[in-house]
């Protein structure tokens, strides 16, 4: 497994293991709460601007950690060989804070004052990256097990994600926080090319 990769995996799996030994307090702090959620709940839990990366590092169960582990250890291995280690590691955090921001502005419409943790905004955009650098690799599902191109599996993934989100089908999945992780991270590859064909016309 790659540096960075495995320091991810490694730094959310440390999250998970202190988030059980004090588990409010952790999310008190460190969870990603919507804005003036201090105000709704009489100031026990607010808002912070750290949250916009810390809540990555938290998972709401083991089953949730070890599927966004899989995919990290899957998708972002591949990338991190492409983009080089601190490329891969501005792209991740890029996608986890353009998650977050979707979530708050999700969070403000709709009036929820419930936290968010988990690191599927950033897998999400590393799965984006895997279907533009890798779009004929296969990619096996696990339910039902049907392999299928991986640009094909991302655009599946992403119109299932935007038709939950828009009917509300799964609660307690922040849908349009995965589907921010990957608008964040399409913007930065965008930008990234945009910048490279500026230094070549030179």
């Amino acid at each position: 497994m790659p540096p960075v990769t495995l320091a991810l995996v490694v730094a959310n799996v440390v999250g998970y293991l202190i988030q059980s030994v004090a588990p409010d307090a952790v999310v008190a702090l460190f969870a990603l709460w919507p804005l003036g959620s201090g105000a709704a709940t009489s100031g026990q839990v607010s808002f912070e601007p750290w949250q916009l990366v810390t809540y990555a590092f938290m998972h709401g169960s083991l089953l949730h950690l070890g599927f966004n582990m899989l995919a990290l250890y899957m998708f972002g291995g591949a990338i991190e060989r492409v983009f080089g280690e601190r490329r891969y590691l501005a792209y991740y955090f890029v996608c986890v804070v353009s998650a977050a921001i979707t979530q708050l502005i999700v969070a403000g419409i709709s009036g929820s004052i419930y936290p968010t943790v988990g690191a599927s905004g950033g897998v999400f955009g590393l799965l984006l990256a895997f279907a533009i650098y890798f779009p004929h690799n296969r990619v096996m599902l696990l339910f039902p097990p049907i392999p299928m191109p991986a640009r094909v599996f991302v655009l599946l993934y992403a119109a299932l994600e935007l038709y939950l989100g828009v009917t509300g089908t799964q609660e307690g999945v922040a849908h349009f926080a995965h589907l921010g992780g990957m608008a964040g991270g399409y913007a930065m590859l965008r930008w990234s090319r945009r910048r490279s064909s500026a230094y070549r016309r030179r």
